[in-house]
């Protein structure tokens, strides 16, 4: 059963805890509100805000538990605070660990600041979770996959159009290490987690991955600080420093892309940012 009143409680806390900038948002000159405004919480959580704002007076429908996630991430919760909410709502909250969406409060912190940089947060099986709008920019709106192809490794054996985005002299090198970073989390997680399944699916799909894993390489990974080459659409060739960060509780990257400064990648770049997102067919 839903709990209202400590639903709606819950959420006024945890609105007014929150400052712009803790966010990502700018403070303006002639705020009064303490904390969050309602919409710019809905906004974060991607539900309008009348809806949002039923949930702090007791009333409105039953949250699924998709949106109580939305609400979750978009209020910056840790976990224990989204098991919480969960909980308040009535459902059962969602595993932890790498098979958890959620992402944590401080690489959510980190990623709202780079606003000038290309940067993403993405699973173990390269499941981009959040971009950067340099980032959607830089490769398209990644996010919105769904089902296997969520996996830039699935949807670089099955879609060679996901390629078109990469130097095509890295591709052999690619392949090998997409193959061998999937086998690992394979054996890592074990026969019948969902890495194996999306495993099995992939190589239902690609001749390419099956005899990439019949070679049973192991140990080819993207090194934690790489260069990478991209041939975008619009700006063409750019030369990219990869920095990771990981967050060992939930297996999540963060991955942070930069140019030379005075390097024509770098004023690439910067026309990047002018132009927008641009969204690959």
């Amino acid at each position: 059963m839903i709990d209202r009143a400590g639903l709606a409680e819950f959420l006024r806390r945890r609105r007014q805890a929150l400052q712009p900038e803790d966010v990502g948002l700018p403070r303006g000159q002639r705020r009064r509100t303490s904390g969050l405004r309602r919409e710019e919480v809905a906004a974060l959580c991607h539900m309008s805000t009348d809806y949002y704002a039923r949930l702090e007076r007791e009333r409105g429908p039953h949250p699924s538990p998709q949106m109580v996630a939305s609400i979750a991430q978009g209020l910056h919760l840790s976990l224990d605070e989204r098991d919480h909410l969960f909980r308040l709502v009535g459902h059962q909250p969602p595993p932890r660990g790498a098979l958890s969406d959620h992402v944590s409060p401080g690489l959510l912190r980190i990623l709202d600041r780079l606003t000038d940089t290309p940067a993403e947060i993405v699973t173990e099986l390269g499941e981009t979770l959040r971009q950067t709008p340099l980032g959607v920019a830089l490769t398209g709106d990644a996010t919105r996959y769904t089902g296997p192809a969520r996996s830039l490794g699935y949807r670089w054996f099955t879609d060679p159009a996901s390629r078109a985005l990469y130097a095509p002299e890295d591709h052999e090198r690619l392949s090998r290490v997409y193959a061998s970073q999937l086998r690992q989390v394979v054996t890592l997680r074990g026969p019948g987690s969902r890495a194996a399944r999306l495993a099995d699916v992939a190589l239902a799909h690609s001749e390419e991955l099956r005899r990439l894993w019949d070679a049973h390489e192991v140990g080819h990974r993207h090194p934690p600080e790489e260069t990478k080459r991209f041939v975008h659409p619009d700006v063409g060739a750019l030369e990219l420093h990869c920095q990771t960060l990981l967050d060992p509780q939930q297996s999540h990257l963060l991955l942070v892309y930069t140019a030379v400064p005075g390097s024509e990648s770098y004023e690439k770049l910067q026309l990047l940012s002018v132009i927008g997102a641009h969204a690959p067919a």
